[in-house]
């Protein structure tokens, strides 16, 4: 069991790292919780961004298991916490607790298909993406560098992911 962090209008992917603000009681609870015990937390995205107090069947059950690195509390009351996305998980069952939700989840695998197809559509998003990068400016060169190595679709899919999510 690991403690639920819902998530409004974001998702955050394995492997990529961000920084988010949290404002509801049960969040900041479920937050210090992972803190505190030095454990993972599932993040999963809400269902309608403008639902206050989720339950089970407001949140989608694909999320991802992700590790708390820094949490800092601000003056009105809010948090600002940076999280790292570890791997996908799919929730199994809702545990309400007083103060936040518990899930039971089982971790999924990622499913890798490095045939023909999937190579040239990989080829493709690189040069698409390094576009992208030459118009925005905002993405590192050392981004860019890493993802012209890459030959695995699942390694384009993260850096691409967690890079345009980030901005």
């Amino acid at each position: 069991k690991l403690p639920l962090l819902p998530l409004r209008d974001v998702i955050v992917f394995p492997h990529m790292m961000m920084p988010l603000f949290v404002g509801r009681e049960k969040s900041i609870n479920a937050l210090e919780e992972a803190m505190n015990k030095k454990i993972d937390i599932v993040l999963a995205a809400q269902k309608e961004a403008k639902t206050n107090n989720p339950e089970s069947a407001d949140i989608y059950e694909i999320g991802t298991i992700a590790n708390v690195m820094q949490l800092l509390k601000l003056p009105d009351g809010t948090v600002r916490v940076l999280v790292e996305g570890q791997s996908r998980a799919k929730i199994t069952s809702f545990h309400s607790e007083n103060d936040f939700f518990r899930v039971d989840y089982e971790e999924l695998e990622d499913v890798v298909d490095d045939g023909l197809e999937v190579k040239v559509l990989a080829k493709t998003v690189k040069e698409q993406f390094s576009n992208y990068a030459k118009l925005n400016r905002k993405i590192p060169a050392e981004i860019l560098n890493g993802l012209q190595i890459n030959e695995s679709a699942k390694s384009i899919s993260d850096v691409v992911a967690s890079n345009l999510t980030a901005k």
